[in-house]
């Protein structure tokens, strides 16, 4: 995968020498290009919301919610400094823990939650049982309670028989407030169960640890070909000692010919070296405090029944119970009546994931592969059971055979590619049968079948587990074209330039981040990425997904094609129609530049060095916004409608007259009369135009800060302040204490809070709005950039215009 993405950023460099140079050698009758995988940014929240499907919940996930859980436990005693006396200790009980929190109560409260306490694992003077004495410290209850026990001591030896301490490890030194994930580090050991003998362990050093599932390595092996993942919780690992104090062998692993490694006084010396240095920082027992107790299984030796493939967990198939170790563990071996067969054994105990009943296969639609050498073609349990002389093991065997734990078919999660344990990948639940998974797993160089697990399998994780403990995870590969020569369906590189104007709706410092070319490749999949490009660039990204769905001509060979943007936590999505060839996307590119009214050659196929044919960037942005629309036809606020080109189609010239009327009637000011001097309407016109030009630039514009601005709209507005006061009735007359032209953001943030519109001063802080800009908003500009509704947008348009009167009676002279 990492050559081929090398490879692709050769070509996107080299490739028009590359194809010059081919062509010198090689007669190209078609256009000729590959087809590369190549890794792609992913991401689940944005995967999901796209496609509309559903992660699997964290809740299912058993052992990873135990993995989060603090190390404290409920119930553990500590002694904590004294709240009402300095310098004297107490013994408290944990009550309940939230992370590196604890929620503690003195011991002689009883059942009385009144006086708990919350302290900080980190910060707070904490100390194990027994550490007053060792420093001697003065121990003594409470003020409180002093009184309620003659005997302190007699109190505490009850108290704290049989009781659990909180771990000295815990409280003091680098494992201080760390979870029980955390507190296994690389290099620690601890001893494995034989995969072959149960009664059989061996010694193994930790070599990573990601969010609790660790890289082993069997101590004496030093070849990572050998090493072994396992989840931290599996039955399998036991503290360093377990063996000697449960009277169990220590011996060399005997699977994959292990221990003909070393000779037997090799195996000793390396478990020597490994014991001694594990004692210098010992592994806390607080890591197997969640291993859950094996339960006693009911199986007899000879018993059948169905089993996920140990080897292969692509299908189930007919396995027996070959020897039965004790009441906690037995051997299954797959059946297999071919006379040079190998067996595959595996040990297993009751809990085991994957043993099934037989017939359960049957019962639930499955399909159950066929023992090899079982000479008929249609298997029958009856017919098999009869051939063989055995017996299926009954049905109390299998107690949970039905559990789902919430898994349902289409959820998706991350699992661990069971042909590669170290990889973990994008996976999808195809099929849920009982408490078994059928995991599609995604984004793999070789395809191979729907894997089976159980639901209690620790080899399935959450969505996001991997970025949470930063490892990497194998996800959905991309096609995308390289071309090395211009095919039909591909386009060249596709320039962004920077310096070129970008109108009123593309943010020009985050334009600035932009890479300065995409492609060359597919067309759509190259003018799709450009364009998400320029929507997250965009002050308002829903806006300019609305202006692009306008962009179509239907001579234009397209493809629909999903863009999204976010913007002030709301998700919006549109489809438009992309070009599909190579001749089409020049004017495609100039469309999408005219509808957002940007220079023509922000992007596209032409790069600008120095200064763009357009010469856009010498002129202001008002001016440029003002001449690009009149240039592409369409009609000033101050124009007939009818005036537009005529040379378009009648149904798109009726649609530019729909929003003409919608522009002009939006610019009309509230509460004005609506017959006007000739004189008067045009000034309103040109102003309208400046300021609504003003609106849509920049943030800087928008937020109106040169006085210059102000004060010519100011002249404007007193053109028209005696027909705005007759229509305010006396008592919605605003008086202002002082000039709104001085306020700050939060007076006018206060001012709108003190109105009918407060749940909008919200908007107000947000934008950076201070008082020369208010005194600048109209209904349109409320509406543009707010995003409000009619019926809000007029109301608050009313409050804005008190606010104006006010000003042009006490202080515009």
């Amino acid at each position: 995968m990492y050559v081929l993405r090398i490879l692709s950023l050769v070509l996107d460099e080299c490739g028009p020498q590359l194809c010059s140079a081919l062509g010198k050698h090689i007669r190209l009758s078609h256009a000729f290009s590959f087809f590369l995988k190549e890794e792609v940014d992913f991401n689940w929240e944005e995967y999901l919301e796209e496609t509309g499907a559903t992660a699997a919940p964290h809740t299912s996930f058993r052992h990873v919610e135990l993995s989060l859980q603090s190390s404290f436990q409920p119930g553990m005693k500590l002694e904590v400094a004294n709240k009402g006396s300095l310098d004297t200790y107490w013994v408290a009980t944990i009550i309940t823990t939230c992370g590196q929190l604890l929620l503690l109560r003195y011991c002689g409260y009883g059942d009385d939650r009144k006086t708990d306490f919350w302290c900080d694992v980190m910060t707070a003077e904490l100390h194990p049982v027994g550490w007053c004495a060792q420093n001697n410290k003065t121990l003594q209850p409470p003020e409180a309670i002093k009184e309620k026990y003659s005997d302190w001591t007699e109190f505490l030896i009850k108290e704290l028989t049989g009781s659990r301490t909180a771990p000295a490890n815990l409280l003091e030194g680098p494992l201080r407030g760390k979870n029980t994930v955390d507190l296994i580090v690389v290099g620690c050991i601890l001893e494995v169960r034989d995969a072959f003998e149960p009664s059989v362990y061996w010694a193994a050093r930790v070599q990573c640890n990601v969010g609790g599932r660790l890289c082993l390595s069997y101590v004496g092996v030093n070849d990572s070909a050998y090493d072994m993942w396992m989840f931290y919780l599996d039955t399998r690992l036991r503290p360093l000692g377990w063996a000697k104090e449960n009277n169990l062998s220590l011996k060399p692993p005997t699977g994959e010919n292990l221990c003909d490694l070393r000779s037997s006084s090799e195996w000793t010396e390396a478990l020597d070296e490994a014991t001694t240095e594990a004692l210098k920082s010992p592994l806390p027992l607080e890591v197997f405090k969640d291993h859950a107790d094996l339960s006693t299984h009911s199986f007899r030796a000879g018993m059948k029944l169905e089993m996920v493939s140990p080897s292969e967990p692509f299908h189930i198939c007919p396995v027996s119970v070959t020897k039965v170790y004790n009441e906690y563990y037995f051997q299954i071996t797959v059946d297999d009546l071919t006379a040079e067969a190998t067996p595959t054994h595996v040990v297993c105990h009751a809990d085991s994931p994957g043993i099934l009943p037989v017939q359960w296969c049957l019962k639930n639609g499955v399909g159950l592969e066929r023992p090899q050498g079982f000479e008929s073609q249609d298997f029958d349990w009856a017919d098999y059971l009869k051939h063989t002389g055995a017996e299926a093991a009954p049905d109390v065997c299998f107690p949970n055979a039905s559990q789902s734990r919430g898994f349902c078919k289409d959820m998706w999660l991350e699992a661990v590619n069971p042909l590669q344990p170290s990889e973990l990948c994008v996976a999808r639940i195809t099929q849920v049968k009982g408490r078994l998974l059928w995991l599609r797993l995604e984004g793999l160089t070789k395809p191979q079948p729907d894997c089976i697990v159980d639901v209690e399998s620790m080899s399935i994780f959450p969505v996001g587990w991997c970025e949470a403990n930063a490892y990497p995870l194998t996800h959905l590969l991309k096609t995308v074209c390289k071309c090395l020569v211009n095919g039909k369906y591909c386009c060249s590189q596709l320039f962004i330039n920077h310096r070129c104007f970008s109108g009123p709706y593309l943010n020009k410092g985050r334009i600035a981040e932009l890479p300065k070319a995409v492609g060359p490749g597919k067309c759509a999949v190259v003018l799709k990425e450009i364009l998400t490009m320029l929507i997250n660039s965009a002050y308002k990204p829903g806006r300019v997904l609305r202006e692009l769905q306008m962009v179509e001509d239907p001579q234009w060979n397209c493809q629909e094609e999903t863009l999204k943007a976010k913007y002030k936590g709301k998700s919006y999505r549109s489809t438009m129609r992309i070009v599909r060839t190579g001749d089409q996307v020049s004017e495609f590119c100039r469309r999408v530049c005219e509808r957002l009214q940007c220079c023509p050659n922000l992007f596209g196929p032409t790069i600008v060095s120095d200064k763009c044919p357009e010469n856009c960037f010498s002129q202001t942005k008002t001016k440029y916004t003002y001449y690009k629309k009149r240039k592409v036809g369409r009609p000033s606020l101050g124009e007939n409608a009818q005036d537009g080109d005529m040379s378009k189609p009648a149904r798109r010239r009726k649609k530019r007259k729909a929003i003409f009327v919608q522009k002009k009637r939006r610019t009309s000011i509230v509460g004005y009369h609506t017959t006007e001097s000739p004189q008067v309407c045009q000034t309103k016109n040109t102003h309208s135009e400046i300021f609504t030009c003003i609106s849509l630039a920049t943030p800087e514009s928008k937020q109106m800060q040169a006085h210059i601005r102000v004060h010519k709209y100011i002249c404007f507005q007193r053109q028209i302040f005696c027909m705005c006061t007759e229509n305010f009735e006396e008592e919605d007359r605003l008086v202002l204490e002082t000039n709104p032209l001085e306020w700050s953001v939060s007076d006018v943030v206060d001012f709108i809070t003190s109105t009918d519109c407060a749940s909008l001063a919200k908007i107000f802080q947000e934008q950076d709005i201070d008082g020369q800009a208010l005194l600048l908003l109209t209904l349109p500009t409320v509406q543009e950039c707010m995003d409000l509704k009619l019926g809000p947008a007029i109301k608050l348009c009313h409050q804005i215009e008190r606010v104006k009167v006010a000003f042009y009676s006490q202080f515009a002279n």
